[in-house]
């Protein structure tokens, strides 16, 4: 799967844990921008495991503070 057709399926995952409808970009962050909690975080990296059949480790998921980061990720992870 290409960048554009992942980032397309990660942006209707995030949608209903983006409460104040902000508008998403690759520079977004999900602690400063999207004002995710370690909880929130959590729930959506599960769904992104479920819905791509991936796992992102604890260290990988330490790294990624940008959606452009997750989607980058999320492509390496599929192969």
């Amino acid at each position: 799967m290409d960048r554009a057709a992942t980032a397309e399926r990660i942006g209707a995952l995030i949608a209903p844990f983006n409460k104040k409808g902000v508008a998403i970009t690759d520079a977004s962050t999900f602690s400063g921008d999207l004002e995710f909690d370690s909880l929130t975080v959590m729930d959506f990296v599960a769904a992104i495991e479920d819905e791509f059949d991936i796992i992102i480790s604890m260290n990988q998921q330490a790294e990624i503070e940008t959606y452009g980061q997750l989607v980058d990720a999320v492509v390496k992870l599929q192969g």
